[in-house]
């Protein structure tokens, strides 16, 4: 069998590379390198960047898997993403060509956890403590909740208006994890990326921070998507 893909993990808005931990130690425990960089959120290009210079490390193929704004990261990647096997959703966002997050946010009211976004006079959008604990991580014990308030990265409003080009679940194998309760993300949206990217899809009863409150189901699905791509792997490599 071939080695064990490597693990790129990308956070979402209003979190940070530690929002990872829990998933990080069962990936390590597992024999996978992980990495888990801190993402600027000052742009979406920044972002991408930043990837791309996390992926430019990697010495073996891997696996990307974002969680919230994250997906839009590794989606913006396009068809360009040399050596990505596989790309993993965690209550993400999933767009297609010509969309939008503003667009697709403005289509109903706003989610609970993003209700009351403050943005401050540099343009970025911060979730208050109230909604952060109650919301945007509701099935996490308050005191934790309350320090990811405390360490959350906050999101340049520019990143709404962007809009996606070829997106990168098109030409890659892709896997989904709903999360049912989440606060932040309908779960309808979420159901609905999964489907039309044609995803290995899964749903855990989680808020809409399943990396935090349901690491196991994460690493599982992370599991699931390494196999495959071994499995992919070791079938081109046979000789005919």
């Amino acid at each position: 069998m071939s080695e064990l893909p490597n693990i790129v993990l990308v956070h979402g808005a209003w979190a940070d590379g530690s929002s990872w931990s829990a998933v990080i130690e069962r990936l390590q425990a597992g024999g996978y390198t992980v990495t888990a960089p801190q993402f600027p959120e000052t742009s979406l290009a920044d972002d991408v960047a930043r990837l791309r210079q996390v992926l430019n490390r990697q010495n073996s193929p891997t696996i990307i898997v974002g969680h919230s704004y994250g997906g839009q990261i590794m989606t913006s990647l396009g068809a360009d993403a040399p050596n990505v096997v596989a790309l993993v959703y965690i209550a993400a966002f999933g767009l297609d060509e010509d969309e939008s997050l503003g667009a697709l946010l403005s289509g109903g009211p706003p989610t609970p956890a993003l209700a009351h976004l403050i943005v401050d006079e540099q343009g970025f959008a911060w979730i208050p403590e109230e909604d952060f604990v109650a919301h945007f991580a509701a099935d996490v014990d308050p005191v934790k909740a309350r320090v990811m308030h405390a360490v959350q990265q906050s999101l340049s409003m520019s990143t709404f208006e962007d809009v996606m080009g070829v997106p990168a679940w098109k030409s890659r194998p892709t896997w989904y994890l709903v999360a049912s309760e989440d606060e932040a993300i309908p779960p309808d949206a979420e159901r609905m990326f999964a489907q039309r990217m044609g995803a290995t899809t899964v749903e855990v009863a989680s808020s809409h921070v399943a990396m935090v409150s349901h690491p196991d189901e994460v690493v599982r699905l992370i599991h699931a998507a390494a196999q495959a791509a071994q499995s992919a792997s070791a079938t081109t490599a046979s000789p005919a």
